[in-house]
């Protein structure tokens, strides 16, 4: 696959001393590669980093030292800044702080606008921005009338409308209840499966990484694991002495694990741990009867 988003050994502060110790920085010698069309989970606790790698995806930060590639473009490089933010799309955590404009319709073209897309193709961009997130019926209503989740697929309209090759979602469903989480987790997965859009979901609910194509663990301003969601989810004995969840189903499996039960080394939701804990009891029961009290 086409590289997309290059990360060079960057180091980044919020504090400009340069005689500043490498334990004041938020970011320390952070390497990785996204691919085109890949959907990347990046996790951690609050502090980790996460959110502040985000925001050098699209040059809103810069590395100290280090540097960040889009489509080959240095994010440093002041005179391709549009190119990269055109190329780039960034969600925020709370919709408000990106809402602008008193109509639905009228919020999604506004990125379009600031680009000089011509009138009629604004029309076009924003019409099948809102089909694609579901949002097309609310087109003409105020958002201050929509729910949480709503107006976060609004958001993420205004995005789309804009075409951008990537999107990076910074904790896009952290302030939304399940029904906002749902909504806002199957338009991002249904933007990488059949637009082919690159998706960077940045969370800290391992339930919304495991759908990724890869979770990057993020510890202390470093890069602590990368790998499929299966990969990452089996280390749990590492994640937990990081101080980091994993997924209900998984942290289920693996405690059963720990009292004796015979069942696969990860599970990573609940149809994978209801397979694996029917094909345990329809064993047992051909075998020998069991008794959970029996293993602790």
């Amino acid at each position: 696959m086409d590289k997309f988003i290059q990360v060079c050994n960057v180091y980044f502060q919020y504090d400009s001393d340069e005689d500043a110790s490498t334990d004041s920085f938020a970011l320390k010698g952070v390497d990785m590669e996204i691919n085109k069309g890949e959907f990347v989970a990046i996790v951690g606790h609050n502090g980790s980093g996460k959110s502040t790698l985000a925001k050098h995806f699209n040059s809103l930060y810069l590395p100290v030292t280090g540097d960040v590639y889009v489509n080959g473009i240095n994010t440093k490089d002041d005179d391709r800044l549009f190119e990269i933010r055109k190329s780039v799309g960034l969600v925020l955590q709370n919709p408000d702080n990106q809402i602008v404009a008193g109509v639905v319709e009228e919020d999604v073209a506004f990125g379009c606008e600031n680009l000089g897309v011509p009138t009629e193709e604004i029309r076009r961009r924003v019409d099948n921005a809102l089909k694609t997130v579901g949002m097309y019926e609310y087109r003409t209503h105020s958002p201050d009338k929509l729910s949480g989740g709503q107006k976060q697929r609004v958001a993420i309209a205004g995005i789309i409308a804009m075409e951008p090759e990537c999107i990076v979602l910074d904790e896009p469903t952290a302030m939304l209840d399940p029904q906002g989480r749902y909504e806002v987790i199957s338009t991002i997965s249904r933007l990488n499966k059949e637009m082919g859009i690159t998706i960077i979901l940045i969370t800290h609910y391992m339930e919304e990484a495991v759908l990724a194509d890869r979770v990057i663990v993020m510890d202390s301003g470093k890069v602590l694991t990368d790998g499929t969601p299966r990969e990452v989810f089996s280390k749990v004995e590492m994640l937990k002495k990081h101080r980091l969840d994993v997924p209900q189903a998984t942290e289920l499996v693996y405690k059963l694990k720990g009292c004796g039960y015979e069942l696969p080394v990860c599970v990573l939701n609940e149809e994978e741990c209801v397979e694996a804990l029917a094909s345990l009891l329809q064993e047992n029961k051909a075998g020998r009867n069991i008794n959970v009290s029996d293993k602790g």
